[in-house]
């Protein structure tokens, strides 16, 4: 088997994981943010974001992100739709946490070889992730998952993920 080519399993979740967790630290290297691996995910909690600053309302203020992937098409008009579990749900919806929270997901091609493209003037890490903020989200009666709507404005970018930090750094909510 060509390990670069061919349809992505559910027996890949390692890779898929591994290649959402590289988009994150891509992009947030970009922007000028440390990352931390949570080592055990107790908490709805995969990476943890911090960006240095000193003359800033909140010094050095920091992120919490829960990172998902998928390969399936989940685009829907404006909105990126995907079922989360229930409890990263729950874990993501407190308004009581120190550190705010976000969800982030990254679309991935549903095969190998779509993944990245590469040369001597580039690197292309294929697909796109998206986040949103449960803060405040309602509960549910729901026991399995629930279908988060993300708008598709709200883009896990470089540009994105400054000016979350620009708001958390004067005080406010990503």
């Amino acid at each position: 088997m060509n390990p670069l080519a061919g349809e992505v399993s559910s027996a890949d979740s390692w890779r898929i994981e591994g290649f959402s967790l590289a988009y994150v630290r891509s992009v947030a290297a970009t922007a000028g943010c440390e990352v931390t691996r949570v080592d055990v995910d107790q908490d709805s909690v995969d990476l943890i974001l911090k960006r240095k600053t000193i003359a800033t309302q909140v010094r050095s203020p920091q992120l919490d992100l829960q990172v998902k992937a998928t390969t399936s098409e989940c685009l829907d008009g404006t909105y990126v739709r995907y079922p989360l579990a229930i409890k990263n749900y729950n874990g993501l919806r407190g308004t009581n946490f120190a550190v705010p929270r976000v969800l982030v997901v990254v679309l991935i091609p549903p095969n190998f070889e779509d993944w990245v493209d590469h040369n001597e003037v580039e690197l292309a890490i294929r697909r796109c992730g998206y986040w949103a903020s449960l803060r405040e989200a309602p509960e549910t009666g729901n026991t399995a998952s629930v279908t988060i709507s993300i708008p598709r404005s709200q883009v896990f970018d470089p540009r994105g993920l400054d000016d979350m930090f620009n708001r958390l750094a004067g005080g406010g909510l990503p």
